[in-house]
């Protein structure tokens, strides 16, 4: 499971972010700042910052991760890059948009501090889908579709510290993330790894394998298998 994370130059996590433009306050509150780094993001720098990375946020199944993804403007971005790319190549067939769109939303993932950040960000991810979805086939659009793309985002978009691979609350857990791959088409394969195990770079039991560019990469072991199950389903994940 490998993540392209946004980050800076210099390799450190972004800033929480909110939608912004030139005339839009910065600051939610100076409290949102002085605790949590909160500041606004412009899209024009946002726009700067993926364009270093064109490539990646082009290509349908590349995975993000933002771990301090506030409301969402790279992620909204990215999604918006990918979407593009899918309405380009498969509007014409309704079942082959909705396998790839499915697919470019799994492949965000999102942790915040906030828990009215995750929220947001989480329906700002589902109505760029929506709206792009419901534009192209209207009456046709399947609501199981759409529930599959909300379930996706509850599950890829976590209320969150980055810091300690925690979730907030009354009862942090360990930070668990689904990796969703498509099989033979219609299928998808769940596997849920803890963030944790993510980033045992270091630490390697398990063996590395190469890259396609010569490079080692570390494979982490899940948490958890599920069985293949079609992607118009993946919401009945929540039953099993």
């Amino acid at each position: 499971m490998l993540f392209v994370p946004v980050v800076d130059k210099n390799g450190k996590p972004l800033m929480p972010c909110h939608p912004a433009d030139e005339t839009e306050k910065q600051v939610v509150s100076k409290h949102r700042v002085t605790n949590h780094g909160e500041v606004f993001t412009r899209k024009r720098e946002v726009n700067a910052m993926l364009d270093l990375v064109r490539q990646e946020t082009e290509r349908i199944e590349s995975r993000f991760l933002e771990p301090a993804c506030g409301v969402g403007n790279f992620l909204a971005e990215i999604l918006n890059r990918k979407l593009r790319v899918v309405k380009e190549r498969y509007r014409k067939s309704q079942l082959e948009f909705e396998r790839n769109a499915v697919l470019a939303v799994s492949s965000i993932y999102g942790i915040d501090i906030l828990q009215d950040n995750v929220k947001e960000c989480r329906k700002r991810l589902f109505d760029i889908f929506d709206w792009i979805y419901s534009s192209l086939y209207k009456k046709a659009a399947k609501d199981e579709c759409q529930n599959a793309v909300k379930y996706i985002l509850k599950r890829n978009i976590i209320w969150g510290d980055t810091l300690t691979r925690k979730t907030v609350g009354d009862d942090p857990q360990p930070i668990v993330f689904s990796e969703w791959s498509p099989v033979n088409g219609s299928m998808l394969k769940r596997r849920d790894f803890t963030f944790y195990s993510l980033l045992q770079h270091d630490s390697m039991k398990e063996p590395s394998v190469f890259s396609d560019v010569g490079k080692d990469v570390f494979i982490p072991m899940p948490e958890r298998e599920y069985p293949l199950i079609r992607f118009l389903e993946i919401a009945d994940f929540e039953q099993v």
